[in-house]
């Protein structure tokens, strides 16, 4: 198995365990015998705990980037873009408990900070791309306002995902992202539009 290969799988258990509980939680005794392998191996491409939950947070952010830019630039209608979207985050963030992000913003500041301008200056760039896309189109009612509905979004986003929040709260967090995009996107779509595109309620789930 090449480095790469090794890294990667790495990577991938680290992450699953950091969102099941938090950062605090896991040890690197737990994700090296997970994998089967010695510690010393695990050290030899993640010199500390710290540098590994960093390089899980950055191949996140990379791999966010790439699917939600993926579907923005694809050709089909914005409805679908968001369908798409809302999938997408429910099978990322799926799995992840309510302390990963109280873990996250507690012990490394400075990567929730990097969170949150990745999430204002990549995510919500393309988000008001399908907003114009759809206003566009004819899908949003004639009374919403594009650029209203956005600022709308990155306030509840803002106001909602956060660790202080959460944690007080019995819904996940990736129930509370698709919840927002469901009352306000759905809302804002014209009567024909959810009409016109059914599948938007197998994206938005019905209880949130």
């Amino acid at each position: 198995m090449t480095d790469i290969s090794e890294q990667e799988r790495i990577l991938e258990s680290a992450r699953e365990k950091f969102f099941e509980q938090g950062f605090v939680k896991v040890t690197v005794d737990e994700i090296s015998a997970d994998l089967g392998m010695s510690k010393k191996t695990l050290y030899k491409f993640f010199p500390s705990k710290e540098d590994l939950i960093r390089k899980v947070i950055h191949l996140m952010m990379r791999q966010v980037n790439h699917r939600v830019e993926t579907i923005v630039n694809s050709d089909v209608p914005s409805v679908e873009k968001m369908s798409q979207i809302l999938v997408f985050i429910g099978r990322m963030w799926g799995r992840a408990g309510r302390q990963f992000p109280i873990d996250m913003k507690k012990y490394f500041p400075e990567l929730w900070k990097e969170i949150e301008v990745f999430r204002r200056e990549r995510v919500l760039v393309n988000i008001q791309k399908i907003f114009v896309q759809a206003k566009r189109e004819g899908v949003l009612r004639d009374d919403v306002n594009a650029q209203l509905l956005l600022l709308m979004f990155l306030t509840c986003v803002e106001g909602i995902l956060n660790p202080t929040t959460l944690s007080e709260q019995s819904f996940s967090l990736s129930e509370a992202f698709q919840g927002i995009f469901r009352i306000l996107f759905e809302g804002a779509l014209t009567d024909e539009a959810r009409r016109r595109y059914p599948s938007i309620g197998a994206a938005f789930p019905q209880n949130t």
